[in-house]
């Protein structure tokens, strides 16, 4: 089992290193152009190939949109119950605490410790979580959204796109297939570069708070994804997938938002950085019990 962990762990951890000593080094990487070409290209390719390649249960995929949105909505109230007391803006601090690291930390993870079932479900995981981010997360933020542009982004109209060959029981065409697992290939790789790079450029303030909601984050994530699997009554893969993707860290998309939006962006950095070195402590025990 040790030896199982040490495999699961250590390529992410590698990855991630590759991408914080390359920043350290400064050498140049275009964080904007990266996060394009994974989001607009690489993303949507992996989430193809891997859901028609890997066909699931059409009730197991259900289950895991729906034990995601029962996440997501945990957390938000969560959220609200720590906030509150602390008087914090629930516009800066709330997304943070709903929106994991389910993509960069989260697809690898669960590839490595659950194979290729586990990829297919945390994918399903990573559709729901970026529906929800374009809508709720943006609207958060800026104040104002609207649900009109969410079938423009890539992401949702590949996921949409393998469900109708995956309900009409079609196999794609080879050239389609063949090009969407190149494309696709890239992508966990390069999320987990493109996390190290940002964690070696982004700067941690406020530290006291920024541990204390990462614990939330991270301890709470574990609690919301054993309760729903309990729930809904999860077992094997999918159980494991939901409880791993619930726990992780604080998503870098969130500074990405806070940027844009001018919502304390320095603040979000600080929770991105200490939530992921926090996750480093976490996630060994937890996949330790996960895949025992």
């Amino acid at each position: 089992m040790t030896a199982a962990l040490f495999n699961v762990v250590t390529p992410v951890l590698l990855c991630i290193a590759v991408g914080w000593v390359w920043a350290r080094q400064r050498r140049p990487f275009d964080t904007r152009g990266m996060a394009d070409l994974i989001t607009l290209v690489g993303t949507p390719c992996l989430i193809f190939s891997t859901l028609t390649g890997v066909p699931l249960p059409a009730d197991e995929l259900w289950q895991m949109a729906l034990a995601t949105l029962f996440s997501i909505a945990a957390f938000g109230l969560i959220g609200l119950a720590v906030l509150a007391p602390m008087r914090l803006p629930f516009r800066t601090y709330l997304p943070p605490l709903m929106f994991a690291n389910i993509g960069n930390m989260g697809l690898p993870l669960c590839l490595f410790a659950f194979g290729d079932e586990g990829l297919a479900l945390a994918i399903v995981v990573l559709a729901v979580f970026s529906a929800v981010n374009f809508t709720l997360g943006i609207w958060l933020y800026a104040g104002s959204g609207s649900a009109s542009h969410l079938w423009r982004q890539p992401m949702i109209l590949a996921t949409a796109v393998a469900v109708a060959f995956l309900l009409a029981d079609l196999q794609p065409p080879v050239w389609l297939e063949s090009t969407t697992a190149l494309l696709g290939a890239f992508t966990i790789p390069l999320m987990l570069v493109m996390l190290g790079v940002s964690l070696a450029r982004l700067r941690v303030t406020r530290l006291p708070r920024a541990l204390w909601l990462s614990l939330v984050r991270i301890g709470g994530g574990v609690l919301v994804g054993v309760l729903i699997a309990e729930a809904l009554q999860m077992e094997g893969v999918a159980r494991g997938v939901l409880i791993l993707q619930s726990a992780m860290p604080v998503a870098v998309f969130n500074y990405l938002f806070a940027v844009r939006y001018n919502r304390d962006p320095e603040t979000t950095a600080g929770l991105v950085v200490v939530s992921t070195v926090l996750s480093v402590l976490t996630l060994p025990p937890l996949l330790f019990w996960l895949m025992g």
